[in-house]
């Protein structure tokens, strides 16, 4: 563990290489929204500002801030000296439903990520980015569909919808392959089943997959976009205080309705 005095500049350091940025064009990559240069004993997570964001910051004493949608932030509220992080789109590829090495262990994998469809951008001056996944296959102990909906309740805090599949021909009860992926597309959810996956986990559930849905008999447990999103918050705390001799003070979330 990083045990020398943590700056905001540390931080950013250790995220860029942790959610490999190098990946996203230069708009989208986030990093240190406003510097600082006080050291960092406790730093706020949150997903955007809120009332009372200043109050809050001063109540848990925080050296900084790290936001997923930092645009309606005023930063004049905020002390002197006093960091903003951001992170939008790495965030959510990486620290939500996605390639996920800590959703994969939480989930109970028994095999290494395998990458499931790919997006890839280019840089400003034309050069072609790596690759980014858009989700993974894992191998899990079997259990029954409703386990798993008692596993993603576990972890999430609910889901949004769940579905079985309509086709029996493909559907087995018990589930050894898991889907996790960003997105809910016909291609998609028929490569997952076409590799072996029995159950597709998504954040929100479009109807472009509904076709695929019915005809392979894959289930599908949609947890939700802000679900994943206040998941992901406790990932980054976990990622942080493993690396740095800090504490994260995670925003407490809204009831979802």
């Amino acid at each position: 563990m990083h045990s020398a005095p943590v700056y905001l500049a540390d931080i950013d350091r250790f995220l860029q290489a942790s959610l490999v940025i190098d990946r996203y064009p230069e708009t989208e990559r986030g990093g240190i929204y406003y510097p600082s240069s006080r050291p960092i004993h406790r730093i706020g997570l949150a997903l955007e500002p809120f009332s009372k964001l200043s109050d809050w910051v001063l109540e848990n004493q925080l050296d900084a801030l790290w936001l997923h949608r930092p645009w309606q932030l005023d930063l004049a509220a905020l002390p002197n000296d006093f960091g903003v992080l951001t992170h939008h789109l790495p965030f959510d590829e990486s620290l939500s439903i996605g390639y996920n090495q800590q959703l994969a262990t939480q989930l109970g994998a028994t095999s290494d990520l395998e990458p499931l469809g790919y997006k890839q951008d280019s840089a400003k001056n034309g050069s072609v980015l790596p690759q980014r996944p858009l989700g993974m296959l894992v191998d899990v102990a079997q259990r029954e569909f409703d386990e798993w909906l008692d596993t993603i309740q576990e972890l999430f805090g609910g889901y949004d919808r769940a579905e079985a599949g309509h086709s029996m021909a493909r559907w087995q009860p018990m589930s050894s392959r898991v889907a996790v992926v960003g997105a809910m597309t016909n291609t998609l959810v028929r490569e997952a089943s076409e590799r072996g996956a029995h159950l597709y986990v998504t954040g929100a559930y479009r109807k472009p997959g509904q076709q695929a849905v019915d005809e392979t008999g894959i289930a599908v447990i949609a947890v939700g976009h802000r679900r994943s999103e206040e998941w992901g918050l406790q990932a980054l705390a976990d990622l942080l205080q493993a690396h740095f001799p800090i504490e994260c003070v995670i925003r407490e979330p809204l009831p979802i309705r």
